[in-house]
């Protein structure tokens, strides 16, 4: 973990579900001042709570050190507040749901309550980075940062650029990936960008050889795990992204791409519509246990 000095930026991370809370874990776990907000107070809490559960489990583990721990938790705070949470902020990253309409109404509340130096960042993994980047007052500071599920242990960020982008906000993020010991990928704006995109196809494509009875999921996942050297199967990993986060690009890259392989299989509508959204349920295309770590 490096020292934090006066100019680490301090991190603010907006929406406390599951990728919010493991985001702001992943930050503080690099030594940087990371604030926590969600409107939902009981949702803030569950994130703060799930975030130092899965530290102490770390420490439990010997992945993270107790002093480690000890300075994580003490970067990492919380406020009920949107103007209070951004107040000296250096990055600002929303991880709330794949909701158009509610993005664009953060980044225009962000636009006016940011500090102007302050990038604006959102957690996106499908929608139009132009399109949120539009409701803010200066689209040249809006950028995609896509963390991967768990934060605190997958590798990869993927940064997202949109045409108002400046190279100075790529900069800046290509610096918080490097302090947070990430490994940067810089895609153009396009639907899916790129890990999305192809990752999404790879599993549409599982699910529907489950729906056509070629072979169980177990066995399509170990095809792929032990033939093709992928550390997680395509359902597993789609179990582990959520089924509806899923069925929710699948219809977002359908309808942008027009590409039939986009298209959500039924086995995937009917898992979400009886509520077996993957590991965070406990049912997805396998059984889980939603209280074990996902790593």
């Amino acid at each position: 973990m490096r020292a934090v000095s006066p100019q680490t930026p301090r991190v603010v991370v907006i929406g406390a579900g599951t990728m919010g809370a493991g985001i702001a874990q992943a930050s503080a776990l690099a030594g940087l001042p990371t604030v926590l907000h969600d409107v939902d107070a009981a949702i803030l809490a569950g994130g703060l709570e799930r975030a130092r559960a899965q530290m102490d489990e770390g420490v439990r583990r010997g992945k993270v050190t107790p002093q480690a721990r000890q300075t994580a938790a003490a970067c990492l705070t919380s406020s009920a507040t949107l103007a209070e949470a951004v107040r000296g902020a250096g990055v600002v990253i929303e991880a709330v749901p794949e909701k158009l309409e509610l993005k664009r109404r953060i980044f225009s509340e962000l636009g006016r309550l940011a500090p102007a130096p302050a990038v604006l960042a959102t957690n996106t993994s499908s929608l139009s980075i132009a399109s949120i980047a539009a409701a803010a007052a200066s689209p040249e500071r809006v950028i995609g940062l896509h963390f991967f599920n768990p934060p605190h242990i997958m590798k990869l960020l993927e940064i997202v650029v949109a045409p108002a982008t400046s190279p100075e906000t790529l900069r800046r993020c290509r610096d918080l990936a490097a302090s947070m010991g990430k490994e940067a990928i810089v895609v153009r704006d396009s639907p899916g960008f790129a890990s999305s995109r192809l990752g999404l196809a790879l599993g549409l494509e599982a699910m529907r050889m489950v729906e056509q009875e070629v072979a169980s999921a177990a066995d399509i996942d170990r095809a792929m795990e032990l033939g093709y050297g992928h550390p997680m199967g395509p359902l597993k990993v789609s179990d582990l992204v959520g089924l509806d986060v899923r069925l929710s690009i699948a219809e977002i890259l359908h309808r942008e791409l027009g590409a039939e392989q986009f298209r959500p299989p039924e086995i995937l509508r009917r898992l979400v519509a009886e509520g077996k959204l993957g590991r965070k349920t406990g049912q997805g295309f396998h059984s889980w246990d939603p209280s074990s770590s996902s790593r």
